[in-house]
């Protein structure tokens, strides 16, 4: 299957062009494949994914046409990297904790306790994504990183009981999206059961889990708000990471000037997609509230207690992907300084 496929009109458009004026050149479309796993109604998919198609089709006036595959069409959540690599789509929206052994580095955003919305937290992954080693990571794969952005800092939605210490998660089995988010449920004396987004509202509803890590503008697309009755307003359990690449001889090959309008789509739509997430948070959790799910908003003394019990967290996984990535610490202290500004 070929991955850039610039296509002439057809021979009736082409010869009304051509009955327009001999110096008319033909028109040509680069039709780019596009694969993710979310739902079309999914609001990262449609503030995101389709937010950028649209506005790279318009900004380019029809000169690009996307073929999007939703709702893993193309390939399985833990697939779409590979997927973009190899060839059989040109673009995929990649999880960053589905793959931690091949972008370790980039697992960072599983990290509890940085920023306070999506907006911050993908401003941040962004500066650090333009050059140096999250970039690397990408390009190594055979893809390049074309915009990233964070979710809203991950809440804890319970099946059946709610937490408000620290000795309540213990035993605890808890959804998690990778290593860092398990290693944050391990810090509180729960288990981490890694599960790809697809997966969870059939975990939780059939008791494999009894809660979830999940950014509460997400919930809506798995309909979990159906199969828990917690959910927390106000915790800070870690983040995941999208990032939407382009298989790297695809995106070679395209014309400078496009190249150069999905570069300025990709940071608009991050944003856009980012400031969706957090502004709909607030009426989902009304939303849930009037239909009896009750919502735990954590005292300080209670966060002071979660923040201490988790502080280990960033201290493993610089030891952890520093076996593997060198620049680990210098990544840490990079991404908390883009927090800070």
């Amino acid at each position: 299957m070929k991955t850039y496929a610039p296509r002439t009109v057809g021979l009736a458009a082409a010869g009304l062009l051509l009955a327009l004026g001999s110096g008319t050149a033909l028109a040509q479309t680069i039709e780019l494949k596009v694969g993710d796993f979310q739902s079309l109604q999914h609001v990262q998919s449609k503030e995101g994914t389709q937010w950028f198609m649209r506005e790279v089709e318009k900004r380019t006036n029809g000169k690009v046409k996307f073929v999007h595959f939703p709702a893993e069409q193309a390939a399985k959540a833990r697939g779409l990297l590979d997927a973009a690599k190899s060839g059989v789509i040109d673009i995929a929206l990649a999880g960053n904790l589905y793959t931690p052994d091949r972008l370790p580095l980039n697992s960072i955003v599983g990290l509890p306790g940085l920023g306070k919305t999506a907006e911050e937290g993908t401003r941040a992954l962004n500066s650090l994504l333009k050059k140096g080693p999250l970039r690397d990571e990408f390009i190594e794969e055979g893809v390049v990183p074309i915009y990233a952005y964070e979710l809203t800092p991950y809440q804890i939605l319970l099946r059946s009981k709610p937490v408000a210490s620290v000795q309540d998660w213990r035993g605890l089995k808890i959804r998690t999206g990778g290593t860092t988010q398990a290693l944050t449920m391990r810090a509180l004396g729960a288990s981490g059961v890694n599960l790809p987004g697809p997966e969870v509202y059939t975990a939780v509803e059939r008791g494999t889990v009894d809660g979830v890590l999940f950014p509460i503008p997400s919930v809506p697309g798995y309909n979990l708000q159906e199969v828990v009755k917690y959910i927390s307003t106000n915790g800070s359990f870690g983040n995941f990471g999208m990032t939407l690449v382009m298989n790297a001889g695809v995106h070679a090959k395209l014309p400078a000037d496009v190249r150069k309008v999905i570069d300025e789509v990709g940071f608009d739509a991050a944003i856009n997609v980012a400031r969706a997430q957090d502004n709909s948070t607030a009426g989902l959790l009304a939303e849930w509230k009037a239909k009896g799910i009750t919502l735990i908003e954590f005292t300080p003394a209670q966060l002071k207690a979660f923040s201490e019990a988790m502080k280990p967290v960033a201290d493993d996984w610089v030891t952890r992907i520093g076996k593997q990535r060198p620049a680990a610490k210098q990544v840490l202290e990079s991404f908390q300084q883009a927090f800070a500004q």
